[in-house]
């Protein structure tokens, strides 16, 4: 015998293996007929796979009829072929004729009967054989089979995929849905009209979803089918996430008696599971609803059901309360009415074609034919012949019909198109088509694009998949006028599913749930248990945290907060100090009436400019330091405005300025004083830099010091306004703020306010040297205690100032207390230094005359005798009460008008 070359590359023994057996099939072809197979003759033959039987009890490879599954299917192929064969447009000129097996569901038996197909394709050597006259025999030729129909079941197809590929046999499965079929490197002569069940497993993950369900248990059965259908729901289900499997279970191929009640048991080990995705056949289906039903289980489980349970009646037979509700999926079909008509015109006498039909009329009937040389049985009734399919019997076109006539017509197209192609103007089949070659065979059936029976196109992948296209079911009891299945969604690469049409056990529409732990709220994250990944613990995003997934939760960026319920951020409000606030009026207040009251004091000087009063306080300084306190009074306003490049600008500026200004006069006045007493004590000679320019040069030299580190500040950092996040950043988020200010620290104001607080102290301090002054000359008392009020209103400043660096109100508070500080300490120097002055002369004038001038040297007379005075009255009060016989006794400075000595002006009272 001489193999096909793909066999030469088998093992030895392999190639043994598989010559016996094709020895057997090639002398059962010489004898006679297959007796399990259906012939139909025609130009081209088509093979078929149909499960006709259902799987035999041990050591019997078939058991009973399958009337749907098989019936149906194998006469949907024979009705295509009739529709193909009459069609003068399809195939004109050629007939399509078919070699139909049983399968009997089974893989091994499937396989056996496979080999049927690849007889024509084995050579054989007969020389050796003669007849009994010595003639060489005459030996048929088997029908060569060019594609294949089939099978039903995946665990078949695989099996007879791995056959057929080696002989280049194109195969197209009506019903086989296995993910491992896509795989075209190792069924690469495969196709399907079906979608594979990737698509039913994303469409079934999408329904869990859909229900709300996170937690569930995945029933197989042993086989590709049933471990490629779960296999499939569990990766998708995994990556897409929102999925937990509690448990898979395998029901066994030849499952042992209480198999069924242990699977039942085990899926109420994790009885929040209640959802069951079920991939199994219609006896492990139907086996396990019983059992669920012999545990009083009825309404716990919610069964998901492939396709292989669809819409089909025979599963859930009797056990109708146990199924309902079950969320069914079926590859999306239409019922075929011209196949309704052809099959239930069915009958002994024109069907005989189907060796099969007998059988299924006495099963579907209920009834005995009568046989040659069998015992007749009373206890059965005998089939008159007469009976009609859909009027004595129940009649339901199975859900596969309108693929395997897909699937049929799909073949046809294929060969009708590689003829065209290969055969034009030929008649029938031409030489380039005989032999068939089934890899060109196979480009032409993935390359067909046409509307299948149900009217939806028919069209194959690189992979030679169908696309996905599936029927939604829910079987449903109640508020209807009977039981059975209802259409409740559709899916087609996404699902649309009609919750509302939904019922449950006892007709109930609200969802059950099937979950192992509650879905968290929002805001709250979930805490995996650890060893238990379909449990969870939900933990609320505390603090400034949002939550960026169901896993985790991130802190908001620092300029915004989590939202009320922590699901996104949104932006912290801005705030700043208004205008309206009451924090502001109080130092709104204090500074209109500084700036009213100091214009007033300023136009009054201005007025009685020439007048005795005015020039003896010391004109050119007088105006400097007025104008020093009508900025700390301005100060107010750019602290409260909205802070902006300018804003701060005149902050940075005048909030050191004015008070530079005020106390850089008052300490040129006092140091002048104290220098002349204090010369006048030593000599006659008056001392340096004491007339009034030289005093003006003196204060707009200390003032320039101010202004120059301004400048300077202003050149290295130019202002702008910052909104700063973490000054009011409170632990709770509700409460945080931003706050809009100028970019000056605390550090640095207390730095701008450090040179006039230095030019205070030191004034203060030479308010203090001149306190033995005698009062009758200078205003050294009247500064003293403006220094000595403005040092405790600014000790007062600095703990309220950053006493409240950490309070909720820092803004208000500080703003509040540094201008109202600022503003009392201008008003206790123009209370104590200028209001006594205009009060003069403004309601006294008769007070503002002009006094004497002393001379220097009246001026050290005075501020010597003050000395000796003082120290006399010491003297007194230590007990030394003995007069000196040298002491003289000094009298009071002559009444003078006034003693001129240089430009000395010298008040007297």
């Amino acid at each position: 015998m001489r193999l096909p070359p793909p066999l030469l590359l088998w093992p030895q023994w392999m190639r043994l293996v598989w010559c016996l057996g094709a020895s057997v099939f090639m002398v059962r072809g010489q004898q006679t007929t297959q007796p399990h197979s259906i012939k139909i003759d025609g130009d081209i033959t088509l093979g078929g796979l149909f499960p006709v039987h259902a799987k035999g009890p041990a050591g019997i490879p078939c058991g009973e009829i399958k009337k749907e599954a098989g019936i149906h299917r194998m006469e949907a192929m024979l009705y295509a072929l009739d529709q193909i064969n009459s069609d003068p447009d399809l195939l004109p000129n050629m007939t399509l004729g078919a070699r139909i097996l049983d399968t009997c569901s089974r893989d091994t038996y499937a396989l056996e009967q496979s080999l049927t197909f690849v007889q024509a394709l084995i050579q054989k050597d007969t020389s050796d054989v003669r007849c009994s006259n010595g003639e060489p025999p005459i030996i048929s030729k088997p029908e060569r089979v060019v594609g294949v129909i089939g099978a039903s079941a995946s665990s078949v197809s695989i099996m007879v995929a791995n056959v057929l590929r080696l002989f280049a046999i194109p195969q197209i499965s009506y019903a086989s849905t296995a993910p491992e079929l896509s795989d075209n490197n190792r069924y690469d002569f495969f196709s399907r009209v079906v979608p594979p069940d990737s698509y039913q497993a994303q469409a079934m993950v999408d329904i869990v979803k859909a229900l709300g369900w996170n937690y569930v248990s995945t029933l197989a059965s042993e086989g590709n089918y049933g471990e490629s259908g779960v296999e499939a729901f569990v990766q998708i289900s995994r990556e897409s996430g929102g999925v937990c499997i509690a448990q898979s279970i395998k029901i066994p191929r030849e499952p042992r008696p209480g198999e069924f009640d242990k699977v039942i048991k085990r899926l109420l080990e994790t009885s929040n599971a209640r959802g069951i995705i079920i991939f199994a056949n219609e006896d492990d289906i139907k086996r396990v609803l019983e059992a669920a039903q012999r545990a009083n289980m009825t309404g716990h489980f919610l069964w998901v059901g492939s396709d292989s349970w669809g819409s089909k009646i025979s599963p859930i037979l009797r056990l109708e309360e146990v199924a309902e509700g079950s969320v069914t999926i079926l590859p999306k079909r239409a019922s075929i009415d011209g196949f309704d008509q052809y099959f239930m015109s069915r009958s002994l006498e024109n069907n005989r074609r189907n060796i099969y039909f007998a059988e299924f009329w006495e099963d579907d009937f209920q009834c005995k034919l009568t046989r040659l040389g069998a015992k007749p049985d009373g206890s059965v009734r005998k089939c008159t012949g007469e009976e009609r399919i859909g009027k004595d019997s129940l009649y339901e076109q199975e859900g596969k019909v309108q693929f395997v006539i897909d699937a049929v017509y799909a073949m046809a197209h294929a060969l009708h198109n590689m003829h065209n192609d290969l055969c034009p103007g030929s008649m029938g089949v031409c030489d380039q088509m005989d032999p068939m070659n089934g890899r060109k065979l196979l480009r032409y059936i993935r390359g067909v694009n046409f509307n299948g029976s149900a009217g939806t196109p028919v069209m194959f992948n690189e992979n030679g998949d169908a696309p996905g296209r599936y029927d939604i079911f829910q079987y449903q009891m109640t508020n209807s006028s009977a039981p059975g299945y209802k259409v409740i969604g559709q899916w087609t690469e996404y699902l649309r599913l009609n919750i509302e049409e939904m019922q449950w056990a006892g007709g109930d529409r609200e969802i059950p749930s099937s979950v192992c732990s509650l879905p968290c709220e929002a805001g709250e994250r979930k805490k995996m248990v650890k060893g238990v990944p379909c449990c969870w613990h939900c933990e609320l995003c505390d603090g400034y945290q949002y939550q960026m997934d169901e896993f985790n939760c991130e802190l908001c960026p620092f300029d915004m907060r989590p939202s009320p319920n922590r699901t996104a951020c949104r932006p912290i409000p801005i705030v700043k100090l208004e205008w309206h606030s009451p924090w502001a009026v109080l130092p709104i207040f204090l500074a209109i009436l500084g700036i009213l009251a100091t214009s007033f004091i300023i136009v009054t000087f201005i007025r009685f400019n020439d007048t005795p009063m005015v020039r003896a306080s010391g004109r050119e300084l007088s105006y400097v330091l007025l104008t020093g306190l009508f900025l700390i009074y301005s100060i107010t306003f750019f602290l409260i405005a909205e802070p902006g490049v300018i804003v701060c600008a005149f902050r940075r500026l005048f909030l050191g300025l004015g008070m530079s200004i005020s106390y850089a006069a008052l300490l040129t006045k006092t140091n002048r004083i104290y220098r002349i007493f204090e010369q006048g004590k030593k000599s006659v000679t008056p001392p340096r830099f004491i007339s009034p320019g030289s005093q003006v040069a003196i204060t707009f030299s200390l003032i320039s010091v101010q202004v120059v580190a301004v400048v300077v500040w202003l050149g290295v950092r130019p202002p702008h306004s910052v909104i700063d996040y973490e000054e009011q950043r409170t632990p709770n988020p509700e409460f945080a703020q931003g706050v809009l200010k100028c970019d000056m620290s605390d550090l640095s104001l207390i730095c701008c306010l450090s040179y006039s607080i230095v030019l205070m102290v030191t004034c203060t301090v030479y308010a203090i040297k001149a306190r033995g002054v005698p009062e009758n000359f200078n205003e050294a008392k009247p500064i003293g205690f403006t220094m000595y009020t403005t040092c405790i209103i600014w000790l007062a400043f600095v703990p309220i100032f950053f006493g409240t660096a950490q309070s909720a109100d820092k803004i208000y508070i500080q703003t509040t207390t540094l201008t109202v500080s600022m503003s009392l300490s201008a008003s206790v120097s123009l209370g104590m230094l200028y209001v006594p002055k205009v009060y003069i002369i403004v309601f006294h004038p008769e007070q503002n005359v002009q006094k004497r001038k002393r001379s220097f040297k009246a001026v050290a007379t005075a501020a010597t005798m003050s000395t000796r005075l003082s120290q006399k009255h010491s003297d007194r009060q230590n007990g030394e009460t003995k007069s000196a016989p040298d002491e003289k006794k000094v009298d009071s400075p002559p009444k003078m008008a006034y003693i001129k000595y240089t430009e000395l002006e010298i008040p007297m009272t």
